[in-house]
């Protein structure tokens, strides 16, 4: 699996002892994400077997619960999209049930639990999200809670690869400090990561006579973390729209594509003052947008 930046990917024994090393802390020490991953990894590795030194390893890696701790995850609800740029830190909120046993003491201060979006599959995912810090969470019952965590993405870190973007899914895990006591489940909901868009446009000559040919042009570009910087999104249909000046609603004029470099070129003819847009549905990777109405006026 792949977990970058701050979270590295870490297997076997020495992600173990990553995980033993961490202090008896708060909950909200920062070092939670860094012994989530690590924890993680050494339940998930797919080169550790039955025989070795972690009981923990013992157990069969399925979409449901895995670990020692009587610990179970349910009704995780998270944003349908996290749209992530090229620098700034994204966070997104979710919230969780968790259910636990009578011997689980979830306000202890050596106890964690978190949500997590892995990419691929839960056995092997190929890359993995959490949390700066661990969840908080309220009494419900006396064996159940409600919970609420963020995830935490730094795109400029190098968490993400644009292969990254698309469908990933959400889970949880809990984990004791002291003993390595551990619970995890995979399968609970699902979220689109997204490459954050962009877009322009211009409307000229402005003004313009009333019957004459208003070019208009504009771009469309995406996030691309790998390098931090917006490139064109080739290919892509974009509506061109327009509204008069005295209306609030758009009408569609027609269907362009993006050229080979994102870029946007069309022709109409000038009719009454009003603003031009273009406007990009979206796609599984990238969000939809809006560009900004440019205003025209008509002689």
């Amino acid at each position: 699996m792949r977990m970058r930046a701050t979270v590295a990917a870490v297997s076997g024994a020495l992600a173990l002892s990553a995980f033993a090393a961490v202090p008896a802390a708060q909950a909200d020490d920062p070092s939670y994400r860094e012994s989530a991953a690590s924890a993680f990894a050494a339940h998930h590795d797919p080169s550790a077997s039955a025989s070795s030194s972690s009981s923990a390893r013992s157990y069969g890696i399925t979409a449901a619960a895995d670990g020692t701790m009587d610990v179970s995850f349910s009704n995780f609800k998270i944003a349908k999209a996290v749209k992530v740029g090229t620098t700034n830190h994204v966070s997104t909120t979710v919230t969780y049930k968790l259910t636990h046993g009578t011997d689980v003491d979830i306000h202890a201060a050596d106890f964690a639990t978190g949500p997590y979006i892995y990419k691929g599959s839960f056995d092997t995912p190929v890359n993995m999200l959490f949390g700066v810090y661990a969840a908080t969470c309220t009494d419900t019952s006396a064996t159940t809670a409600t919970c609420k965590g963020d995830i935490d993405v730094y795109p400029y870190d190098g968490e993400l690869l644009n292969s990254d973007a698309g469908t990933w899914k959400g889970g949880a895990l809990a984990l004791d400090y002291t003993t390595g006591d551990y619970a995890d489940q995979g399968g609970l909901g699902s979220t689109l990561v997204q490459r954050y868009s962009k877009l322009t446009v211009n409307a000229s000559p402005e003004p313009v006579k009333k019957g004459k040919t208003l070019t208009v042009t504009g771009k469309l570009s995406r996030a691309n973390w790998e390098d931090n910087k917006y490139h064109g999104y080739t290919g892509q249909s974009v509506k061109l729209q327009y509204r008069k000046k005295s209306s609030s609603t758009y009408t569609t004029v027609k269907t362009i594509k993006t050229n080979s470099t994102g870029n946007l070129k069309t022709t109409v003819k000038a009719s009454a003052d009003g603003y031009y847009r273009f406007a990009f549905a979206g796609t599984s990777t990238t969000p939809a947008v809006n560009a900004a109405g440019d205003f025209v006026d008509v002689k």
